[in-house]
């Protein structure tokens, strides 16, 4: 996520930390991470069906931006995806169950990338049980482009305040299809103080802060040399930097001013929330977690197209100990007895924001 403007003044107290000189100027014009980003501007360019799908699917929204795909190419017209455990989540996400959600929304965005070219997918899931692959593609011909495909480049995760703007009922029943969508004030108030909540617990318990601060990366050079986890750049986060107010040692100590500020930063993001997204399933199983991916991802493209903003807040789904009161609390308002919250996310108007870095999909073929 490069930091904005706004961000930037609110954790240096609306001082001035970068000149207006013209090194300044040049020294932001600098500052993306282009190698990161060239993932999407490469998708589509391979003539090989499958590599080409796949160059679309590894743009797919998961958890802390891990990127927990493997594929294996060794077989004919079949990509078989792997899970890539070194990319778990121990401490947020102990069971996988968020990371198996991204692995959904990669195979949904693969196969519709693939129908451009005429592809249909045949998948098979878990051929081998859970401690197997996580999925067989067989790719043959007769796929049906799907209309949606078109808003792939400009998908988006919006990380910021929302405008104090309704969701139309038109967009609501637009959307309706792919999640439950919850605009009546007491139920958004209910979820606002919830998702707040539950971000608390997870940025106050030690181990959990951990494990997002060991995945920031911190101006374009980390964000260049480790495309994934959570990217924080721009010019004026890299002039704070510089003078010791971000890094990993003041994100890891709360009584630092940038660990102050980013709590009120995000509690006003997710004050400025009018409306949510959930989506559930009747049970829990790996199928039904990679459903809930396939949902999400076309979910956040139909905003896309609705001109709408879509950002996961699934801290409350989380299944540690210390998670426990929210995880009760978002299942007694969200879902039905028995059933499973899979996704939650923040819907509105929200601004344009960057892209995410992407590794590049060679660095993802094992086979």
């Amino acid at each position: 996520m490069t930091i904005s403007r706004r961000k930037a003044l609110a954790v240096i107290g609306g001082g001035t930390i970068l000149a207006a000189t013209a090194g300044g100027a040049l020294f932001a014009a600098t500052r993306t991470p282009s190698k990161a980003l060239a993932p999407w501007s490469a998708a589509g360019g391979y003539e090989e069906p499958r590599r080409r799908a796949l160059s679309y699917a590894i743009l797919a929204p998961n958890p802390h931006n891990r990127q927990p795909w493997l594929v294996d190419l060794s077989t004919e017209d079949t990509v078989i995806l792997h899970r890539d455990t070194a990319r778990d989540l121990p401490h947020t996400d102990p069971y996988a169950r968020q990371l198996t959600i991204g692995l959904g929304c990669f195979l949904e965005l693969m196969v519709m990338a693939a129908a451009e070219t005429g592809h249909r997918v045949d998948l098979t899931l878990y051929p081998d049980g859970e401690d197997g692959p996580v999925a067989h593609a067989r790719f043959a011909s007769g796929g049906l482009r799907d209309p949606l495909f078109a808003h792939v480049p400009e998908r988006r995760s919006c990380k910021e305040p929302f405008e104090d703007t309704p969701v139309s009922q038109a967009a609501v029943d637009r959307l309706a299809p792919y999640a439950g969508i919850i605009t009546e004030p007491q139920q958004v108030a209910a979820l606002r103080a919830l998702t707040w909540r539950a971000w608390e617990t997870e940025t106050f318990t030690p181990r959990t802060l951990k494990e997002s601060v060991d995945l920031m990366r911190f101006g374009k050079a980390e964000i260049n040399a480790n495309p994934d986890g959570i990217d924080l750049g721009g010019a004026f986060l890299e002039a704070l930097m510089a003078v010791g107010m971000v890094g990993p040692a003041a994100q890891m100590d709360p009584q630092s001013t940038g660990f102050k500020e980013g709590v009120r930063i995000y509690q006003e993001m997710l004050e400025a929330t009018p409306a949510y997204a959930v989506i559930t399933t009747p049970h829990n199983s790996r199928i039904e977690q990679i459903d809930a991916g396939r949902r999400w991802l076309r979910l956040n493209l139909v905003t896309t197209s609705l001109g709408l903003a879509l950002h996961p807040v699934s801290q409350a789904l989380q299944e540690f100990p210390e998670m426990a009161p929210h995880y009760e609390e978002a299942h007694r308002l969200l879902a039905a007895p028995g059933h499973t919250v899979q996704m939650l996310g923040r819907l509105g108007h929200g601004p344009a924001v960057d892209r995410s870095p992407r590794w590049p999909l060679e660095t993802r073929i094992i086979g």
